[in-house]
């Protein structure tokens, strides 16, 4: 099968087109003809040698997918309501930059009605990730004020468009007006450019005082201590990324007063009962409101699979709002 591999780690010129074996699917996974694969700020640090997959993932980089299924366990297959042929999307711990991908069948839905296979593509990574940390573990309600840092990438995307469909109140940070821009075009009900504004005393302003209840934070590092001075009482910071360093110092003694609590996650790692679980939720609960039309996809770029160094020379850009795709087909 065509793959795109990385080479040596360094910079995106690194990732090249190779020649690999078929993967062949083992008990309670299927194989899946590849048409598209999102492409996710993970698989920049993995090119970069920051990011290495779990033991026994592949080593080709490429979280999500979205094709047919080209094979499998059967009797897992029939158990799961799928066949060969169905056109569905994964999420995979490695292995999705190439024509052909296994994928545990817990992980596996179908493509939801009216979306392509690039749109489909783009879907796993950031929804499986917005309702894991938006919903079960920052426990975000209806009527409640979600703040997104970073709502043009592709998580704030997902998480602005899934937190207004549950009745929030969405505020997001962006480093750039039109960023702001596109995130009201989503939904978002205020967006701050933080390049320009304190974004702590915004949201503060904003909530008549109150604060955000759940923060959605890809940033960490100094924007913990900012975030604990803008959550209600009783809040959740929940973080996903690091982009601004792993340490933070910030007044514990607001934690204790106001019933704060700062928490976090990975997926990648992750069992796949549990990625299964998160699996079904979306299935139940999101797949509806894609079908509808009332959640969608974002997609700034669609390259060609052996464009994968443009496609991560525009994500490390940061021009871009929502997802970035590779096609196969």
């Amino acid at each position: 099968m065509r793959a795109i591999a990385i080479r040596e780690f360094g910079g995106p010129e690194v990732l090249v087109p190779a020649e690999r074996p078929d993967p062949v699917p083992g008990a309670g996974e299927l194989l899946i003809r590849v048409s598209a694969s999102g492409v996710n700020r993970p698989d920049v640090l993995q090119r970069k040698g920051a990011y290495a997959p779990p033991p026994g993932a592949s080593d080709l980089p490429g979280l999500e997918v979205a094709g047919v299924v080209a094979g499998g366990d059967a009797a897992e297959l029939a158990a799961a309501g799928l066949a060969l042929g169905d056109r569905v999307c994964a999420l995979v711990a490695g292995g999705g930059y190439a024509e052909l991908c296994v994928a545990p069948i817990p992980q596996v839905l179908p493509v939801p009605a009216g979306l392509t296979d690039v749109e489909a593509a783009c879907l796993p990574e950031t929804f499986f990730t917005v309702w894991s940390n938006v919903f079960d573990r920052g426990r975000l309600q209806p009527g409640e004020t979600l703040l997104v840092q970073g709502g043009a990438s592709g998580i704030g995307v997902t998480a602005i468009q899934l937190a207004k469909a549950f009745g929030a109140t969405v505020i997001v940070t962006a480093g750039a007006d039109d960023k702001c821009a596109a995130c009201l075009r989503l939904g978002a009900d205020h967006a701050i450019n933080y390049r320009s504004a304190d974004f702590a005393a915004e949201v503060k302003r904003l909530t008549g005082g109150r604060g955000a209840d759940v923060v959605l934070d890809m940033v960490a590092g100094d924007y913990v201590a900012r975030e604990v001075s803008c959550l209600a009482d009783d809040g959740r910071i929940v973080i996903i990324a690091v982009q601004g360093g792993v340490k933070s110092e910030f007044n514990a003694g607001e934690v204790l007063r106001r019933r704060l609590l700062i928490t976090g996650s990975t997926l990648r790692p992750r069992p796949v009962a549990f990625k299964g679980a998160i699996a079904a939720a979306l299935r139940e609960r999101v797949w509806p409101l894609l079908a509808s039309g009332q959640v969608r996809p974002v997609i700034e770029r669609i390259f060609a699979a052996d464009e994968a160094a443009q496609a991560h020379a525009l994500m490390e850009s940061s021009q871009h709002v929502g997802k970035i795709a590779l096609r196969w087909a």
